[in-house]
């Protein structure tokens, strides 16, 4: 079986439409065996439905988030001024949108998610690495949702039941209730989860435009609290834009493109819905730049706006609605929280890993034990300790996904536009012996490719508060760039396994093409 594979005409089991959609051709069996399942088969182009205005109002649902507040909050906390904060978020999506948009094409033209994809350069089985990783950074985001959740429940049964509650005993650094409230949260989801993607779609139809109001109610009310908007816009900068801002700007636009990175691994897995290849660009660049640097614009007003009132910022808005002493007030905040926070984290952080683990063993996991799975991996990942403080938030958590998550991206891209030049076979992306075969079903370039360049783009990180200390030290300089590192490392390096052999082996396969057609017309 070849070691690489030719970007060729597709075999005659696939169609190509005139809009270049391509689908299994009518009559053709679908792919069977231990590599498909029903959850990861192509979608027919008939199921390919989704709009622009579906792909916008998606990332509608999943920004306004409290993840996202207080990744913009984050900054404010850490020494930047409104102006920083919004301009390094604004920069970070405007980045990670390019990756998004070229992972996102194989899905309106393929109909495949993301774990499929991926069989193209990893391998049918070696596919599973980079599904297993996005997997394990989704149940790290469900658990830290899930956490902010739980927080939520509780300082509201705080305000409603009195002191008891708040001040219960504490159980590992925290009151027994919070634990019972995480618990409560992490209930109500695995429940709406057993009821379906019906369930969750219905859901998500109003909940992004009941969190936008709420994040403008909870602006209106830090205004007055502050005596106007001026306090809001003036609280000064503790690093000036001078040498102090720049040495931050850096690892602080890595985070917050490490925020989105995993969507921009995965986002097949929604795109594979798309009318068209329209559709789904337009719909993500308008989408997701525009609404993260809205939802920033008025988290960073709103915790300046703390900071012109408390006298330090706070950058978790459950702790700042908690501050309020109006019942309904308070009320009205927290029921923001928590429909924000379940909105964000069914559609972002189980959707995608529920794929991955199912393409780990697909006629064993389906999509909905694969959810399950993700829920209880949640658990065991401890996201209360990624969620401390901003400093672990930002640096530590978001930017060693972002560093390891692009070094996929790098490959994916890699492989997909310059190797494949956007031709895949899809009848062999789901069975052994074929094209995507490779070497017992892993293809080691992509593998080595992801090894050195996760390497070099986490291991001068440090892991505090995770663990102590740097694993190689003399990679300090290249932490602050993982991302970009791990991309363009892992980029390069494929390709330069790839394309000598590849070139090569289509020269060949070129020649024994011309000398049957010699050997057909002297025959004839």
């Amino acid at each position: 079986m070849t070691d690489i594979a030719s970007p060729g005409i597709p075999p005659s089991t696939q169609v190509t439409l005139p809009d270049g959609r391509v689908e299994l051709a009518p009559g053709t069996a679908p792919p069977t065996g231990r590599y498909a399942n029903a959850d990861l088969l192509p979608v027919p182009v008939a199921g390919r439905t989704w709009t622009t205005y579906n792909f916008s109002a998606l990332w509608v649902g999943m920004a306004h988030n409290t993840a996202s507040w207080t990744l913009a909050s984050g900054l404010i906390a850490v020494g930047m001024d409104w102006k920083q904060a919004v301009f390094t978020i604004a920069a970070a999506n405007l980045i990670v949108l390019v990756p998004m948009l070229l992972t996102g094409h194989a899905g309106p033209r393929y109909g495949i998610p993301f774990p499929v994809f991926a069989r193209a350069s990893f391998g049918v089985r070696g596919a599973n690495l980079p599904a297993v990783v996005r997997a394990l950074v989704a149940c790290g985001w469900f658990g830290i949702q899930t956490w902010i959740g739980g927080e939520a429940i509780y300082l509201l049964a705080g305000k409603l039941i009195g002191d008891g509650w708040t001040d219960a005993s504490r159980v590992g650094g925290y009151a027994w209730t919070m634990w019972l409230s995480f618990a409560v949260f992490w209930a109500i989801q695995v429940a709406i989860i057993h009821r379906g993607m019906d369930t969750i779609r219905r859901f998500e139809n109003w909940a992004a435009p009941f969190v936008l109001v709420g994040a403008f109610v909870m602006l209106w009310w830090m205004s007055v609290e502050a005596g106007g908007f001026g306090p809001l816009f003036d609280q000064p900068s503790k690093l000036g834009w001078g040498a102090d801002f720049w040495k931050l700007f850096a690892p602080s636009l890595m985070g917050m493109i490490g925020f989105w990175s995993t969507l921009s691994l995965n986002i097949p897995d929604f795109t594979r819905y798309g009318r068209s290849q329209r559709a789904q660009t337009w719909g993500q660049a308008l989408g997701l730049p525009t609404t993260m640097t809205l939802f920033a614009f008025l988290s960073v007003l709103v915790t300046s706006g703390s900071q012109a009132v408390y006298g330090e910022p706070v950058w978790d808005p459950v702790q700042l609605a908690a501050k309020t002493d109006n019942v309904a007030g308070l009320l009205y905040a927290l029921v923001t929280v928590l429909v924000a926070t379940l909105s964000v984290n069914i559609a972002a952080n189980l959707v995608s890993p529920a794929f991955d683990f199912s393409n780990v063993a697909p006629r064993k996991v389906s999509f909905r034990t694969g959810a399950l799975i993700t829920a209880v991996l949640a658990v065991v990942i401890c996201p209360w300790k990624l969620y401390a403080d901003p400093q672990g938030y930002i640096f530590t958590w978001l930017g060693l996904v972002g560093g390891l998550l692009g070094t996929v991206a790098g490959i994916l891209v890699a492989d997909y536009w310059v190797v494949r030049r956007c031709r895949l076979a899809l009848a062999d992306l789901y069975r052994a012996g074929g094209r995507y075969w490779y070497a017992g079903g892993w293809n080691w370039r992509a593998v080595t490719a992801f090894a050195v360049g996760g390497v070099l783009a986490v291991g001068g990180a440090d892991f505090h508060p995770l663990v102590d200390g740097r694993p190689v030290p003399a990679l300090r300089p290249l932490a602050d760039y993982g991302w970009a590192v791990g991309l363009g490392t892992s980029a390069a390096l494929y390709l330069l396994l790839t394309l000598p052999g590849l070139r090569g082996r289509t020269a060949g396969q070129e020649g024994q093409e011309a000398r049957k057609v010699r050997e057909a017309r002297e025959a004839g």
